[in-house]
């Protein structure tokens, strides 16, 4: 019980940032905090909080401290909910991990609007241009796109998305445009290394097989804002998520090619086994379900039109 109450004390010391505002949220002097504080250090036998007359800081094991704190005490509050059966709004600490593109285009104002639905939920995102591990870091929950190789989590698809080839009408116009598969290999394309996918290597899993097409080109990177200005600007041939050039397709900017062959990228929520009935990240991937429902219509209006309908928008 104790151990509860310290990782309560301290979650609060570090919400209040200083001895004097967490004594008077706790109706008892600085000193009476600072004993404690101090009493709890040297339990632990470590360092949490550099203190001088005006200001403190968290040491790097007092960090640690307070990410675990927030989330044992989170749980506990999840536990005694289920356990109640209580039906109050989600409330508690949910981490999540996102890719750099879909993270700040969807995921960000995704997670902006939930906190304003469920207030007593705290949010932490963080971005990333490769998937972290959700065990090491963390995280309560990552959106991730395509495959799914790792068994011991649960998934759950959260908005339909493909791959599709995609080129500028600069581009076209100078070099022509592909009609098959296998003219990609007389063509430039610009590569976009991201995860463990094999580089050079195009993958397609419409029509009757799935095809790996090893294509060419001089242009590659790991950041897919600077792939898609590349294709933006006539260097080459991209494979891309139709989230992302959905709208310079439909502004004209960009063509798409092939649109009988794709690649399936779908976009998942996947969050840690023992978590399953956390009612926070259930509502949160509930509500991330309904939220990107729409997506699903890109992908009918990129093949429908390919290209050559003006978006008012643009």
């Amino acid at each position: 019980m104790s151990q509860t109450l310290d990782l309560s004390f301290f979650y609060l010391l570090a919400e209040k940032g200083s001895l004097a505002a967490t004594a008077r949220e706790l109706g008892v002097t600085p000193p009476a905090v600072s004993k404690r504080l101090s009493a709890l250090e040297a339990r632990l036998g470590t360092r949490l909080v550099n203190r001088t007359t005006r200001s403190m800081s968290l040491t790097d094991e007092g960090e640690i401290y307070l990410t675990h704190a927030e989330r044992i005490l989170t749980q506990i509050d999840e536990v005694e909910q289920m356990l109640s059966s209580c039906r109050a709004a989600p409330k508690g600490l949910i981490r999540i991990n996102a890719t750099l593109g879909f993270g700040r285009r969807y995921i960000g104002p995704a997670l902006a609007a939930f906190h304003t639905r469920y207030p007593e939920v705290k949010v932490q995102l963080e971005i990333s241009d490769h998937p972290l591990d959700l065990a090491t870091h963390g995280f309560d929950l990552a959106i991730r796109i395509g495959a799914l190789p790792d068994a011991a989590f649960h998934a759950r698809k959260i908005a339909s998305n493909r791959r599709l080839l995609c080129a500028s009408p600069l581009y076209l116009e100078k070099h022509g445009t592909p009609a098959r598969l296998t003219d990609l290999a007389n063509h430039s394309c610009i590569f976009l290394r991201q995860n463990e996918a094999t580089y050079g290597v195009w993958n397609f899993d419409s029509g009757e097989r799935a095809q790996n097409i090893k294509v060419h080109g001089a242009l590659s990177c790991n950041d897919g804002e600077i792939a898609m200005r590349w294709a933006l600007d006539g260097y080459g041939i991209l494979q891309r998520s139709e989230w992302d050039l959905a709208r310079y397709v439909r502004s004209g900017r960009l063509r798409v090619l092939l649109q009988e062959h794709s690649n399936r990228a779908d976009i998942y929520a996947v969050y840690p086994q023992q978590l399953h009935l956390s009612a926070r990240v259930r509502s949160l991937i509930d509500f991330l379900v309904e939220r990107f429902a729409n997506l699903d219509s890109l992908a009918n209006d990129v093949c429908q039109h390919g290209g050559h309908k003006t978006d008012p928008q643009e």
